[in-house]
């Protein structure tokens, strides 16, 4: 038996082997066969290609699997995150039910304009129109100036918040009709609200994207995501010219259709966006890991932590935390800015504000990914001084303090906090880094404030 000269592999599927045959020949083996299988085998002469025995691997896979290769990025499954299979099939069912829905939400529009209607003015309809796509650019302007920057942060929560307040704008155009003397207002809410889905369902997909590419294939995984849902809104056209005709008599039975694709489609979006599991910390579950942490000494997992997650309400813990505040905000004096820098040599400045449970944090220049993680703990650990639950001995002894009366200042706790950081935080960040956490960069909401200031600051020099 001849030893095994070489072996290849396409992506994730079953490598094959090489020998070399007695004429000095290649002979591989077929994809998927023994190597020593006589029908499998074949050769390939030397400095050529493959022989007329062997087929490569894209034209042995079966039809189905050359069909999936054409709507899954190219190395599927390895290629993309765990949780993409799971995200994309439910996500597809939401885009079924939504394009249904939107056909009957159409169908009630151009009704109200008057298509049909032989009475109907084509230049009312026309300006009609025009308002109503006005309403919606300027929302989507407005929209994506406001909330933009804070998408990123929580991409899940964004994500099912487009897609109800999409269904609610399909609401309002399947209403718009019952009510034809509001019309143009309702139809113009209804297509400010759609814009403002484009913007956060836009935003949210490629912090998504971001999340499932794995080997810096966004472009890849966005255009079959792409293919993907135009292949579902093409079935749902087709199911639609079949229901249409069936429920546009019966207002009650269009209504009744309407509710059902809803409500389906409320329920994918939830499955979807809770099979996502996303390794970077944002607010919200750097809060749900660091208590655990506090009251068992154990770091969650991201798969644990994305399952606790809330979607629907909480986007935020019960501390209002404030990273990259700027500095005038946050002092005023020479004295507070030597308090905030006392005991402590870490590339930020921290200020708790007891009374309103506020922490503003003032960053360095020179704070990094790591930094910032650091300060957000901190911020956050302060907020677990005034909550309930287990706590490490050293910060048992600081909530007694704190919940004791204001005996002692709030910039004399950060200190003491920071003591306790120094021995806390690097255990918790190799936990964090050992169950699977990305620590190298994070999903914060950091504004752009910087600042520098110097280590002990004195007072004929500011």
């Amino acid at each position: 038996m001849a030893d095994v000269l070489c072996s290849e592999q396409f992506g994730s599927g079953a490598a094959r082997s090489c020998r070399a045959a007695p004429d000095g020949s290649l002979q591989w083996e077929a994809w998927g066969r023994p190597w020593w299988g006589s029908s499998g085998a074949f050769t390939a002469k030397p400095g050529g290609r493959d022989g007329g025995g062997g087929v490569a691997p894209g034209t042995a896979s079966p039809p189905l699997s050359r069909l999936l290769a054409v709507f899954l990025p190219q190395g599927f499954p390895d290629s993309v995150s765990p949780d993409y299979l799971p995200y994309q099939l439910w996500d597809s069912v939401q885009a079924f039910a939504s394009s249904l829905s939107g056909s009957l939400a159409t169908h009630a529009v151009l009704l109200g304009i008057g298509v049909g209607d032989a009475k109907a003015s084509v230049s009312a309809a026309t300006a009609t129109w025009l308002v109503k796509d006005s309403t919606g650019m300027l929302g989507r302007i407005i929209f994506a100036w406001w909330m933009g920057s804070k998408m990123d942060c929580n991409a899940k929560q964004w994500r099912l918040f487009a897609d109800i307040l999409n269904d609610i704008a399909m609401f309002l155009e399947i209403m718009a009709p019952i009510l034809p003397f509001c019309f143009t207002i309702t139809v113009c809410i209804s297509n400010l609200a759609k814009c403002l889905v484009g913007v956060a369902g836009g935003a949210t997909r490629a912090a998504l994207t971001m999340h499932q590419a794995r080997r810096n294939n966004m472009a890849d995984v966005s255009a079959k995501d792409g293919s993907q849902e135009t292949l579902v809104n093409l079935a749902g056209l087709l199911v639609s010219l079949l229901m249409l005709p069936l429920v546009s008599d019966s207002p009650s039975l269009s209504l009744g259709c309407f509710f059902f694709f809803t409500a389906l489609h409320i329920y994918a979006n939830y499955r979807a966006v809770r099979a996502l599991v996303i390794e970077t910390l944002n607010e919200q579950r750097l809060w749900l890991v660091l208590r655990h942490f506090l009251q068992r000494g154990e770091v969650l997992g991201p798969t644990s932590a994305n399952q606790m997650e809330p979607l629907w309400t909480g986007f935020w813990s019960s501390v209002c935390l404030s990273l990259g505040a700027p500095l005038h905000r946050v002092m005023s004096s020479v004295p507070e800015l030597q308090q905030l820098l006392e005991g402590h040599q870490e590339p930020y400045l921290l200020r708790w504000d007891q009374s309103l449970n506020q922490v503003q944090v003032v960053l360095s220049q020179m704070a990094g990914p790591e930094a910032v993680l650091r300060a957000a703990t901190h911020g956050l650990v302060l907020g677990a001084l005034r909550g309930d639950g287990p706590l490490p001995e050293e910060l048992e002894e600081l909530r007694n303090q704190v919940q004791a009366g204001p005996e002692k200042e709030n910039w004399v706790i950060v200190r003491e906090t920071h003591q306790v950081l120094d021995k806390l935080f690097p255990k918790f960040l190799k936990g964090l880094q050992d169950a699977g956490w990305s620590t190298e960069k994070h999903q914060l909401e950091v504004d752009e404030w910087r600042a520098t200031w110097l280590l002990c600051p004195e007072k004929k020099v500011l």
